[in-house]
């Protein structure tokens, strides 16, 4: 069994803050993104991992984007607060997968899918909101802290796979007595996020709703968008399709809504 000391030892390493980053989020949250492109212009590898993000094709430029102060006009500051999480959170990234068939540039490939599809999303429902953007981010954010206490256990992870079919989820429940969902909640607390972005994590786990119809209505477009893109070519592949148990039943009412967003470029 790992114990909470364990996962909290991993989630204390969520994110990373260098002074740059610190005071390029506080700016963004300050709503100004001149200021935030010239702070966050001093850490190249900040710019080197926003320019690679903002060109991959989910986001369907025709020009490479090169500039941060481009890149953060492009995305405002809700999105350039997303993004600049998504960074930190790219740090932890290990240097080579054991369990996830990963590697830094798929791994920048899922944050991007999840990063622009809940940007439709949001959109979709016309909703603006700094710390519900930067929420998606907490999915890639617990597949790598998963990682990480998947590899402390990796000969009962492997056996519990090939002796019984069930989802990782349920096996990170049994090995940690947390699954995913617990895990982003407990990110989320960590970054300060609100209350109601934890009941909307633990809403996208499909099986733990909230009694509130708004928490309950985003937690299954998250649920529908975790399900959607861990089940890209892709990333059935790297093996992360078998993370979590799809809840037909509990997002049938938004699905067609969903299908149908998806499909618009």
């Amino acid at each position: 069994m790992i114990t909470k000391s364990q996962i909290d030892s991993f989630i204390e390493k969520i994110p990373p803050s260098p002074k740059i980053l610190k005071e390029t989020l506080s700016l963004l949250d300050q709503g100004d993104l001149v200021k935030a492109a010239k702070v966050g212009k001093e850490d190249s590898a900040l710019n080197a991992y926003l320019k690679e993000l903002i060109n991959k094709p989910i986001y369907g430029f025709r020009n490479e984007v090169n500039d941060i102060s481009q890149i953060f006009g492009i995305l405002g500051v809700s999105k350039s607060q997303e993004a600049t999480y998504n960074y930190m959170i790219s740090l932890l990234s290990p240097a080579k997968w054991k369990l996830f068939k990963l590697n830094k540039s798929s791994f920048y490939d899922l944050q991007a899918q999840f990063s622009a599809n809940w940007q439709k999303i949001t959109s979709h429902l016309n909703i603006n909101d700094k710390d519900l953007q930067s929420a998606v981010s907490l999915l890639p954010a617990s597949i790598i802290v998963s990682e990480a206490l998947f590899c402390e256990k990796i000969d009962d992870v492997k056996l519990l796979r090939s002796v019984d079919e069930i989802d990782l989820n349920t096996i990170l429940q049994r090995l940690c007595g947390m699954d995913l969902f617990d895990i982003c909640q407990r990110i989320a607390l960590k970054w300060e996020m609100s209350d109601s972005i934890a009941k909307i994590l633990q809403a996208a786990s499909g099986v733990k709703p909230s009694q509130d119809e708004t928490i309950n209505k985003l937690g299954k477009w998250m649920h529908l968008l975790l399900f959607y893109t861990l089940s890209q070519p892709a990333f059935i592949q790297a093996e992360l399709n078998d993370f979590i148990d799809f809840q037909v039943d509990y997002v049938n009412d938004i699905y067609d809504d969903f299908s149908n967003l998806m499909e618009i470029s």
